[in-house]
């Protein structure tokens, strides 16, 4: 039992899933930052409509990158917290000052497509590892996730 750690995982599996969800945290952080910027700086006809949309948005973002970091402790790790780390590891880069709606949507579309991938291989890992809190975790950000790419993307009428 010396390999196992306190929730009764193999540490060096629990270690390579903890490394897979710091990254999974990056990609999360730079996109709630994306989406704080479409919010404080969108403009146009559509600018009520998602002014609220975006903020609902990084809301739920915050909420996530919440429960990673948690995550990451409960396996026995620690989760990254600098944007210089962030910015190392993460597939969704920061996006300049974004006004105009429609790409600011379509730079939500893009984020989402990196984080569902991400997850999915995330998925493969926990699975593997037998960690079924985390499974549980990115599975649930999956299903919720495919249907705001839905609407976003009735939203660009794609």
């Amino acid at each position: 039992m010396g390999n196992l750690n306190a929730i009764g995982l193999e540490s060096n599996k629990a270690k390579k899933l903890a490394e897979k969800l710091n990254d999974l945290l990056a990609n999360y952080s730079i996109f709630y930052q994306n989406t704080r910027g479409y919010h404080w700086n969108i403009k146009g006809q559509k600018f009520f409509e998602l002014h609220v949309k975006f903020e609902e948005l990084y809301t739920d973002l915050l909420l996530k990158i919440d429960e990673i970091a948690e995550r990451i402790l409960t396996l026995g790790h620690s989760p990254n917290h600098n944007y210089s780390d962030y910015k190392k590891s993460s597939k969704i880069i920061e996006s300049g000052k974004v006004s105009d709606g429609i790409q600011a949507v379509e730079g939500v579309l893009d984020s989402f497509q990196i984080i569902i991938a991400f997850q999915r291989q995330l998925l493969l890992l926990s699975n593997d590892t037998g960690d079924e809190g985390t499974n549980s975790l990115i599975s649930d950000y999956i299903m919720t996730q495919e249907k705001l790419v839905w609407m976003y993307s009735a939203f660009l009428e794609k």
